[in-house]
């Protein structure tokens, strides 16, 4: 039994995503597409297959090679696409006697391969196309005694009288005859030709079967979905037995991924959408795994992480529940309590800081991977004017007019840096709350920085507004924890800590203003006057011959 994997198309109802990647290359579960109908073939007895490639015929070469099957898997590239008629005659001298296979590399199905084969030997026609009943591809009509007797648009033939071709086909060599060579040509004008010259195409109807057309974006990412959805439940719990899964999209903050609870009985997961995967460099689903798969071995509380797809985007992960340290501390009932709450978690940042960088691969970072000067004058200071003061305010600024000032700030939080693995947006509502224990969530844009700025971050969020003795008194809570673990100079700590929380303030309503004018997420608007307020109080504690142009813009605000 021989086989071709017809994976030569543009894959151009998916751009832009088949610009850099090829269809059959789509993962489910992290497997490509490819892959799976592979194992599938060999499964169902296959002993030799051939696949014909043309867009982007380097990477699937380059993956076919790089794989250990233990049965021959060969590719047959077509300078110009045949079409998949066309590329069954362009692999004719790979055919002997024998009944071969032919199946789409833009399908997902679990359908008995092996079932339809021993049907086709059954009977003596040259053809059996898998069909089933399809309403969004239903075009092939087929006679009482399972025969197709024709193709059609929808509008010619009512609904209910037609079925779907899944893309699964088993043919006899000598189908080959009665296909022109060297030219574009269709497998579906094939048996059009075949059934006008009266030669039988007979149907296998299948039945209680998964089947999914991954053609498209949308298609392509409800399919992931619906794979690895019941296979996360089963990892989480397995035991797991629940017949419905029911997805329920939550409020998404800052970012544009989206957010679902999924449910099955008592049971819950979360699972975050990233977007399908458009360049070929580290994605931000790539760092969300890595970095939490790597947090979590540390033993640092972050949600556990049971199954993920970073081309598709989609990641299933521990569900923390709904309450984050926001709302945590707005309904403490004291001042203390507060105190207590945020010294939890400094020590869990501390934590976080120096366990997370061990073995930390830079690699993993999908930014930047470390904390730097140019990311400090590019993400935090051209963005406060650009976003901020620009496009939020209005005023006519540039970053130009303080560069040098800008250089200055950067330069002196870099000074005197504890450095440790940094999260990088350390705010309330990315630590959740559960059973009384916090965690951290958003890791994603974490690298190799400073501790002070996390601390910043912790303790200037404009979602909180500690007042500025609570933050002093938690800045010498940290330091005091943090010197049984690593040697610290506490003014030299101080010092960074200082202009670290100047350009965590600049990132945050470069942040907001963009957030809020361009993404129309106005609820941010609201907490701008608070980040203000802190901002100004720190270049107002600031020697007063220190960056004048900024001071005077502060005034100005």
């Amino acid at each position: 039994m021989k086989a071709l994997i017809l994976a030569a198309g543009f894959g151009t109802r998916l751009l832009p995503f088949t610009q850099n990647r090829p269809k059959p290359l789509f993962t489910i579960a992290n497997r490509p597409v490819l892959d799976i109908i592979i194992h599938d073939l060999q499964n169902a007895g296959c002993q030799e297959i051939i696949i014909n490639t043309h867009h982007l015929h380097q990477k699937i070469e380059s993956f076919i090679g790089d794989q250990e099957y233990t049965l021959p898997v060969r590719t047959c590239h077509e300078t110009e696409i045949l079409g998949t008629g066309g590329a069954i005659k362009n692999t004719e001298n790979f055919w002997d006697g024998s009944p071969f296979i032919v199946i789409n590399s833009d399908i997902f199905t679990d359908i008995n391969i092996k079932a339809v084969y021993e049907f086709h030997l059954r009977h003596n026609h040259p053809a059996t196309l898998v069909l089933h009943d399809y309403p969004e591809f239903n075009n092939v009509s087929v006679s009482g005694d399972g025969f197709i007797t024709g193709f059609h648009n929808k509008a010619e033939t009512p609904e209910s009288k037609l079925l779907a071709f899944t893309g699964i086909q088993i043919l006899d060599p000598k189908i080959v005859d009665f296909i022109p060579a060297g030219v574009f040509f269709s497998s579906i004008d094939l048996y059009r030709n075949l059934i006008l010259t009266g030669l039988k195409v007979k149907s296998f109807i299948s039945k209680n079967h998964f089947w999914r057309d991954i053609g498209t974006p949308q298609t392509y990412r409800k399919t992931v979905f619906e794979k690895m959805a019941y296979d996360a439940f089963r990892q989480a719990w397995p035991g797991f037995s629940g017949n419905k899964i029911i997805r329920k999209k939550l409020k998404g903050d800052g970012s544009d991924r989206k957010w679902y609870r999924l449910t099955s009985d008592d049971q819950s997961l979360v699972m975050v959408d990233h977007g399908i995967k458009i360049q070929s460099a580290t994605s931000e689903a790539d760092s969300f795994v890595a970095i939490g798969r790597h947090l979590h071995n540390k033993g640092i509380p972050v949600p556990k992480i049971h199954i993920y797809d970073t081309f598709s985007g989609q990641v299933f992960l521990e569900d923390l529940g709904d309450e984050n340290l926001q709302s945590f501390v707005l309904k403490a009932e004291s001042l203390e309590d507060i105190v207590f709450c945020y010294q939890s978690v400094i020590n869990s940042l501390i934590h976080l800081s120096i366990s997370g960088a061990r073995q930390f691969d830079p690699s993993w970072t999908y930014q930047t991977p470390y904390y730097n000067k140019d990311l400090i004058l590019s993400k935090e200071c051209r963005y406060f004017v650009d976003a901020f003061l620009k496009g939020y305010l209005g005023m006519d600024s540039f970053f130009e007019d303080f560069e040098n000032e800008f250089s200055s700030i950067a330069d002196k939080a870099l000074e005197f840096t504890t450095n440790g693995f940094m999260h990088r947006d350390l705010q309330s509502r990315n630590i959740m709350v559960k059973n009384d224990r916090f965690y951290f969530i958003d890791f994603q844009g974490g690298r190799i920085g400073p501790i002070q700025y996390d601390l910043a971050s912790l303790l200037l969020d404009p979602y909180v507004d500690l007042p500025r003795p609570v933050q002093n008194r938690l800045l010498d809570y940290a330091m005091e924890k943090l010197s049984t673990c690593v040697q610290i100079d506490p003014k030299k700590f101080c010092i960074c800590y200082n202009y670290c929380s100047i350009t965590r303030n600049l990132q945050i309503l470069g942040a907001f203003g963009y957030l809020t004018r361009i993404k129309g997420k106005r609820y941010f608007e609201k907490y701008i006057p608070n980040a203000l307020k802190t901002l100004k109080n720190h270049f107002n504690g600031l020697d007063d011959r220190q960056f004048p142009k900024l001071k005077s813009i502060m005034k100005k605000l």
